[in-house]
């Protein structure tokens, strides 16, 4: 393993079980023991990312099958060499499945994910369906594996902007303690789904043409009003609620409480969509528990942590991109530097690929951390 692999908390697959495949009628079954694995809405944004992880980790899969709704079904996705032809997700769809990765959104998951439980499956759901739901183990392997042992058939993965900024913050807590956290947000518009992407080039196009704008879809497509994300910066993720804060905030503030099992942390966060077209980036204020704690300590601490990259030296201009984070797994991490006023509150620059760590990646090393921890074997 390299030591960059080591560094971004690489989990070295069981490629044992990948020595040859057969192809049949439109699904791969691999000759040797592996799992049956199920991916919802393998068409989408998510879905799609999930299938090139799957195989660029060498998962141990036996049949892979791909499903969507049945306006997608029939269409052909490129895996291992070979076409398979996705079919639509049913509750029969899932005889058989022992992990089905979700990301059909949250309707779908609520419909489905029981049935595919029921049937013998673990589900590992990418939607807001279940992450708050007490009775369901939100994870990030590098922060909490262990709650795993505690599901119940399904288990939530968190929200994007989550996810990297408790990657970040874990090692942290575990050695300094840790009190509040503000957090702003710089949302690439995947976040927001293929069509959002193709408003973002539409609009740049038609505004560098002088041609009107037209906003359909963002900040957020079943919302009364839309505006123009080129060249511009729109304060609203999701739908307000009634405490002022939208839906995507909200999601930040619970889900961070309870994967670190921190239900009295102080945190609050401001989520911005930006003119980027995949990586999240974050401003994240943080005060520790710890007295006399500088800058260095806390680089120290992030360099050897799993799943975190350290690109922090200002003299250099050396600090986190969204350009450079995309189609990488590791959470990029600088800009450390201490408060001017709070001893013990800190400043850092976390930036990570939405639609990897932020959705696929974490959802695919769960279910390998399913099968670490023994909790999913053949």
């Amino acid at each position: 393993m390299s030591n960059e692999n080591k560094r971004i908390g690489f989990i070295c697959p069981i490629s044992s079980f990948l020595k040859s495949f057969i192809y049949v009628e439109g699904v791969l079954t691999l000759t040797n023991s592996g799992f049956h694995v199920a991916v919802v809405g393998a068409t989408g944004a998510v879905g799609t990312q999930m299938i090139k992880v799957l195989e660029a980790r060498n998962f141990p899969i036996e049949k892979l099958t791909l499903l969507s709704s049945s306006r997608s079904a029939g269409k052909k996705i490129q895996y291992k060499g070979e076409t398979i032809v996705v079919e639509e997700a049913k509750p029969e769809s899932f005889e058989g499945v022992d992990i089905a990765l979700f990301s059909a959104g949250g309707s779908i998951s609520k419909q489905l994910a029981p049935e595919a439980v029921k049937r013998g499956a673990i589900v590992i759901d990418n939607t807001s369906a279940y992450r708050m739901d007490p009775e369901v183990p939100l994870v990030v392997p590098e922060v909490n594996a262990e709650d795993l042992n505690n599901h119940k058939g399904i288990i939530a993965n968190p929200n994007c902007s989550t996810i990297q900024m408790v990657v970040a913050l874990e090692p942290i807590r575990q050695k300094l303690g840790l009190n509040r956290v503000i957090v702003s947000t710089y949302q690439a518009v995947s976040g927001a789904g293929f069509q959002a992407v193709e408003e973002l080039n539409r609009q740049t196009k038609d505004i560098l043409e002088g041609k009107e704008v037209k906003p359909e879809i963002l900040p957020v497509k079943a919302d009364k009003k839309h505006y123009q994300i080129a060249f511009n910066a729109i304060p609203q993720i999701d739908l307000f609620q009634d405490n002022g804060f939208t839906f995507e905030e909200m999601k930040m503030i619970n889900e961070t409480k309870k994967i670190m099992h921190l239900p009295e942390l102080k945190v609050s966060a401001t989520c911005v969509r930006i003119p980027v077209a995949t990586g999240h980036s974050e401003s994240v204020y943080f005060e520790v528990e710890k007295e006399n704690v500088d800058v260095a300590e806390i680089q120290n601490i992030l360099a050897s942590s799993p799943g975190v990259v350290l690109e922090d030296n200002p003299n250099e201009q050396i600090y986190p991109l969204a350009t450079t984070a995309a189609g990488k797994e590791g959470v990029f991490v600088g800009r450390i530097r201490k408060d001017l006023d709070e001893d013990k509150g800190f400043h850092m620059w976390v930036v990570s690929d939405n639609l990897l760590k932020g959705a696929a990646l974490n959802s695919v090393q769960i279910a390998e951390s399913l099968i670490e921890q023994r909790i999913v074997s053949k």
